[in-house]
């Protein structure tokens, strides 16, 4: 009988004083108990996906939360495959998320929008309560799926949010939710939103995957974006209301095959349908296709 596997998806944001200590902790741990994926830890806190075995994940579970500063950290499921992640990686970094809106210094008095919770949220959504949803994610991770009616940023990095503030200045005194995958990137985003003057701001508690696990099929279209082997998942993907909303960059057919551009100076992330891929060759423009095939000929004559 084959092995169960879960991905886990955890952050949080505290003070840490020794960040290559608990570096060195945490990659003991994770090596005993033979999980994969990647944690960044910072001064700020921690911010982590790993996969293993389902009995292993809830080890390293138990375990984690023995330490005090990590016993109410949330930490969401997800059903793995054995082969989410090729590696272990803990690192030590500057930042848990890059954001570009700098580290925090004093982790219990930042500046952070309202925690909402999945249930209260849903209860706005029923309600026809008038408040705003802000994607916070990047632009490709927005394509494949996300809360209806939301105002996507179509940010290509985290760290551009300032370019894209003023395109919601006019919502300043207006309730805005902002969402990202799991939370990490929104106890910045909600807060650098508060420091620009935006008056009623909160943050969905445990991000839109928590929501999707509480809700499934329900107000969150298509699937969500995950930065590991999987690309997408789905909760309850067979009941009827799930609906694809991604499409092909080339022929515009509804898909959810993610590839990367096959000229390696571009490897620009997008989607593209197994048919067009097959026509045509994983590239996203005839530029990269071009200079893909000029490239030996260029190399010869240099």
């Amino acid at each position: 009988m084959g092995k169960n596997f879960t991905v886990i998806l955890f952050y949080k944001y505290v003070n840490i004083d020794n960040p290559k200590s608990l570096m060195e902790q945490q990659r003991k741990l994770c090596s005993s108990l033979g999980l994969k994926g990647r944690i960044i830890i910072a001064e700020e806190g921690i911010n982590g996906t790993l996969e293993g075995t389902t009995e292993n994940i809830e080890k390293y579970c138990a375990d984690i939360k023995k330490l005090s500063i990590f016993k109410d950290i949330h930490i969401k499921h997800s059903v793995g495959t054995g082969k989410s992640f090729p590696k272990l990686s803990i690192k030590v970094r500057d930042e848990i998320v890059t954001s570009g809106l700098g580290t925090l210094k004093n982790v219990d008095n930042r500046i952070t929008g309202k925690y909402l919770k999945p249930e209260e949220l849903k209860a706005w959504i029923d309600s026809g309560r008038e408040f705003y949803i802000v994607d916070m994610r990047n632009d490709y991770e927005q394509i494949s799926g996300h809360l209806e009616g939301s105002i996507l940023t179509n940010i290509k990095h985290f760290r551009d949010l300032p370019k894209f503030l003023p395109k919601i200045n006019h919502l300043k005194d207006k309730e805005i939710l902002t969402v990202c995958t799991g939370g990490v990137r929104c106890e910045k985003a909600s807060g650098y939103l508060i420091e620009n003057g935006f008056e009623n701001v909160y943050q969905l508690e445990g991000g839109i995957h928590t929501y999707m696990e509480r809700y499934p099929s329900e107000d969150f279209k298509g699937k969500l974006y995950v930065f590991d082997g999987r690309v997408l998942i789905g909760f309850n993907t067979k009941d009827k209301k799930h609906e694809i909303v991604s499409k092909c960059e080339k022929c515009n057919k509804a898909s959810e095959r993610y590839i990367n551009c096959e000229n390696s100076y571009c490897h620009r992330h997008f989607i593209m349908c197994g048919d067009c891929d097959i026509k045509n060759g994983a590239y996203c423009n005839f530029r990269c296709k071009l200079l893909k095939k000029l490239a030996p000929k260029i190399t010869l004559f240099q």
